[in-house]
């Protein structure tokens, strides 16, 4: 597996972007960053940015693009004319960048699209015009991959792409072949989704274009070191991961607050290899055996035998 980091761990710690470009590359493991459009460029620009990747031995993963608040009442499917127009044109903005600095990967989080109250919201227009957004960016766009992200709620009290059933759904109904999906673990817990179910549902039908590893208890996006709450359902997303041949690089997205942010990347990286190391000690066919059987008490026996214990029970 290959690695991208979260940069605004180390701009929220005093740096620049080139600087937190050059602290990322003295991380072993780590060859990607995920960059967001326009905030990271607004100082050095594209070219000050695109030097920056090169002396850092980093190249660009994806483009996620940002709607701050000038979108708050929704980017695509809010009440304000000429909004959604703007929110288009930045997404064309961020493809262009995108291109410019080698990546075909554009990630849409769309946290305003949604509604705080009941009877606030047309829920079938504001499909139609999600799915009309979609497929107009892909058929714009065919060499670029537009992954949707998915996030329960945060900023709006409800969003209109809650769930990854609602994703798969969407991305049903946009049928674009451009068009995909990105996991966020610490948005699936939110949404009471299991991310490995998620995760090899999209890889079955090759629409998962984007990973975002953290952790959390569920009630908020806490962005906590990979495995720290949820280490078997870490494990197990993991091994979807592999069988389901996912190439990308995985994202570390978490959010060191009063933690150094090199050594969390350092953190997520070691943990993140001791699982997939967990992966390789163990046969293939043996998950498979105890899938089939759907015995809880194998499920256990397995566990020991990931930690290194044969124990049968």
């Amino acid at each position: 597996m290959e690695y991208s980091a979260r940069i605004n761990s180390y701009i929220k710690q005093g740096m620049s972007v080139p600087e937190a470009l050059a602290a990322i590359a003295g991380v072993d493991g780590v060859g990607y960053v995920d960059l967001n459009y326009p905030e990271h460029f607004a100082r050095d620009g594209v070219e000050g940015i695109r030097n920056a990747l090169a002396a850092a031995g980093l190249r660009l993963n994806s483009i996620a693009v940002r709607f701050r608040s000038d979108f708050s009442a929704g980017e695509f499917t809010g009440p304000r004319p000429g909004v959604a127009d703007d929110a288009y044109e930045l997404v064309g903005d961020g493809v262009r960048v995108a291109e410019d600095l080698g990546s075909d990967l554009v990630t849409l989080w769309l946290g305003y699209d949604g509604y705080d109250y009941a009877f606030q919201k047309d829920f079938v227009t504001a499909t139609e015009q999600l799915v009309g957004v979609y497929r107009r960016l892909a058929d714009q766009h065919p060499h670029m991959r537009f992954s949707i992200e998915y996030k329960p709620y945060e900023e709006r009290v409800h969003t209109m792409i809650p769930s990854s059933g609602f994703v798969l759904y969407l991305l049903q109904r946009i049928d674009r072949s451009n068009v995909g999906a990105t996991l966020d673990f610490c948005h699936m817990i939110m949404a009471r989704d299991y991310p490995a179910h998620a995760a090899a549902l999209l890889l079955a039908d090759g629409k998962l274009y984007g990973i975002h590893l953290n952790d959390g208890y569920g009630g908020s996006d806490d962005g906590m070191i990979v495995g720290s709450v949820h280490p078997w359902e870490t494990l197990e997303l993991l091994y979807w991961l592999r069988r389901g041949g996912y190439q990308a690089p995985i994202y570390f997205d978490t959010f060191p607050v009063r933690e150094d942010a090199a050594g969390e990347l350092r953190a997520n990286v070691a943990a993140t290899n001791a699982l997939l190391e967990m992966l390789e000690g163990q046969e293939h066919n043996r998950f498979q055996e105890v899938a089939d059987s759907q015995d809880a008490l194998e499920v256990a026996v397995l566990r020991l035998e990931l930690l290194g214990r044969g124990e049968r029970l």
